[in-house]
């Protein structure tokens, strides 16, 4: 990576869109008392402060020997991000092209959305590549390259600009992970076409349930390590490889300044407090909580490394292990 940027505005923008758009704050509202709400003689964590800009690289699609860098939201004309893409030399596959109308009978690929035709991941404990893309616009997801549609993704989720981690390449395709149910879902974008934009993240967030641990790597390099809280036994964390998929500030605070939600849900519930049983890493007021199972699923995060997961850039890599 030649460059290094600030890519907090996008939080920012967030939060305002929740003040301005009802349907993200009612998004917001059940996300919050799904959580869980603080008991009244504790106060809300202070609002996490960003100390530093996070590093990302922008990449386009033609060119994979080189790469270009710049702002998470500009689209690049070349393919390269430090991680080995896949080359082939089989035929390029192509595929048909999508009315509006066809594109809004999919499956929505929101976290409120199942996608039940969608292939699963076929290998959740394995590293991601760092590769995420933003579609600009609606862009139509496959069961495989030229296959059946199954999905639509949408431009944003939750507020926030839809950055999803690409986890295989073939020529002219990205497979991808989905925010929807069932979990581990994933689907193939097209790359062709224009409409969508890819970056290059290298920070990852590694959860060990186990030892109720959570780590930030920057590039393998850790940021921090902190004792968190993790699902009950009845309402367990779900395991595998996800990513951070939107940045949520609600208003009022109640126990979290910040919620990350995940592109994973529960597998016990399938709501929480009306919301669609997202599971996410937030904040929590009693640190008493922290080194046990406590949650429906979140993971609950002490302030200071709300503070540092608030510098993780959407889409960045997130690896829950049992």
């Amino acid at each position: 990576m030649n460059d290094h940027f600030r890519s907090d505005w996008h939080r920012r923008a967030a939060a305002k869109a929740t003040v301005a758009m009802p349907v993200i704050t009612l998004a917001i509202a059940v996300l919050v008392a799904g959580c869980g709400t603080a008991t009244p003689q504790h106060a809300a964590a202070a609002p996490p402060q960003a100390t530093g800009p996070p590093r990302v690289t922008v990449v386009g699609h033609a060119n994979r020997a080189a790469h270009t860098t710049g702002t998470a939201h500009t689209a690049g004309t070349a393919r390269t991000a430090g991680t080995a893409r896949a080359s082939s030399q089989s035929e390029r596959v192509q595929t048909a092209q999508f009315s509006a109308t066809q594109i809004a009978r999919l499956p929505m690929a929101t976290t409120y959305g199942t996608t039940s035709a969608a292939p699963q991941d076929p290998a959740p404990f394995a590293a991601e590549t760092g590769i995420v893309v933003h579609p600009v616009r609606t862009r139509v997801i496959y069961a495989r390259p030229g296959g059946r549609a199954v999905a639509a993704l949408p431009a944003t989720e939750l507020g926030s600009p839809t950055w999803v981690p690409v986890v295989q390449s073939r020529p002219d395709w990205d497979r991808i992970l989905l925010p929807t149910r069932p979990d581990r879902s994933t689907g193939w974008i097209y790359l062709g076409g224009g409409g969508l934009q890819t970056a290059y993240t290298p920070y990852q967030v590694d959860i060990n349930l186990a030892a109720y641990r959570l780590t930030i790597l920057d590039a393998g390099r850790s940021l921090g390590t902190w004792r968190v809280a993790e699902g009950a036994p009845g309402t367990p964390t779900p395991t595998g490889r996800t990513f951070v998929l939107a940045s949520l500030m609600p208003e009022p605070v109640t126990y979290s300044p910040l919620i990350l939600p995940l592109g994973t849900h529960s597998d016990t519930l399938t709501t929480y407090g009306g919301g669609p049983g997202t599971v996410g890493l937030h904040g929590w007021p009693d640190s008493a909580v922290f080194g046990h199972a406590v949650s429906h699923g979140c993971v609950r995060v002490p302030a200071a490394a709300l503070r540092a997961l608030s510098r993780v850039p959407l889409g960045s890599a997130v690896m829950i292990r049992s």
